[in-house]
């Protein structure tokens, strides 16, 4: 039974190991076309591309599947079913009806919650408690396809967007692997989805990291987390970026102007939970101050926040940019 895999990013690669290590008969790998990355911008191939070539599997790079020609290529393997896992690229309805079990896709939340480019942030930001991972049929609108199975996990107060994916990307993967074999024996009736409960998100821009320090505390730091590793949180100080890396909200107003950088004393510190590392200082935000765990100036590396403290003991008293431009 003839099985294409269509992916691109990490997120995917736990998925396409456990269809190989299942034993499915995966006729080929689609993928997005090798692109620049990094400072040095050298072109470099998808984590999917490198995975199907480490199992022996055929990878196709087109530039679209809108192409008649690609399509072509991929209605003569006959696959029984087309898996998609976080490919980049909007499936039209001439790719969902090539295999006749459709195009079996791995979303990473509950749906209908959370439909669209950047779920696992979204769940972040808004402060749930929970997400998890839904295995669906791809329809020809924006994640709103019959579901076949979900699996929920918990969001932890640690959790980034980074943390979050990887733990996801192993749980989609196992439920992937318990669905598919189901589907495919017609042992699982599709559930639609309720559509008023359905919230969306869209695709995240390097501008959104900017800290509004008029924002409250929990607020921000719900953000530092959900843009880690991307485009990760950040304000500007002497005219340059500062990212902030990690953090932590405290009750409390130091009655300054939001954005201003204050001391905590150990009275102030004994409010933070075990385990963090020290925060020697913290900011005025609109409502409670934000503790300082880590942060990196542009062009060096992430510091503790005592070390960059140390390295610029002047930094007491002085005040963020309330909405920097994006850093280069």
């Amino acid at each position: 039974m003839s099985i294409v895999f269509v992916g691109t990013p990490a997120f995917a690669v736990p998925a396409l190991r456990r269809l190989h290590a299942d034993g499915h008969q995966i006729s080929a790998v689609v993928t997005q076309p090798d692109r620049p990355a990094g400072r040095g911008r050298r072109t470099t191939p998808p984590p999917v591309k490198l995975a199907a070539a480490e199992l022996g599997l055929p990878v196709w790079q087109p530039a679209t599947l809108r192409d008649a020609d690609v399509l072509g290529q991929v209605a003569a393997l006959k696959p029984e079913v087309i898996v998609a896992v976080a490919y980049g690229q909007i499936l039209r309805r001439e790719v969902l009806d090539l295999p006749p079990r459709g195009v079996v896709n791995v979303h990473p939340s509950l749906l209908p919650r959370w439909r669209g480019a950047s779920p696992i942030a979204a769940a972040i930001i808004a402060g749930d408690e929970e997400t998890g991972v839904t295995i669906m049929l791809m329809d020809p609108g924006m994640d709103t396809g019959p579901i076949l199975a979900r699996e929920a996990a918990p969001i932890s107060p640690a959790d980034t967007t980074g943390s979050l994916t990887e733990r996801l990307s192993h749980l989609g993967a196992d439920l992937l692997s318990r669905t598919l074999r189901r589907w495919l024996a017609g042992e699982i009736e599709p559930q639609p989805q309720d559509d008023s409960s359905a919230t969306v998100t869209r695709l995240i821009r390097k501008e959104d990291g900017a800290i509004d320090w008029t924002l409250p505390a929990a607020d921000i730091w719900r953000r530092v987390r959900a843009y880690n590793p991307w485009p990760g949180a950040y304000t500007a100080l002497d005219g340059e970026s500062l990212h902030i890396w990690q953090a932590c909200p405290l009750e409390g107003d130091a009655g300054s102007p939001p954005g201003t950088v204050i001391a905590l004393d150990d009275r102030a510190r004994s409010g933070l939970p075990a385990g963090l590392p020290p925060a020697p200082f913290a900011a005025q935000t609109g409502r409670g101050l934000l503790a300082v765990l880590e942060v990196q100036r542009a062009g060096r590396r992430a510091l503790p926040a005592a070390d960059f403290l140390r390295g610029m003991p002047d930094l007491i008293g002085r005040r963020l940019a309330a909405r920097p431009s994006s850093p280069a």
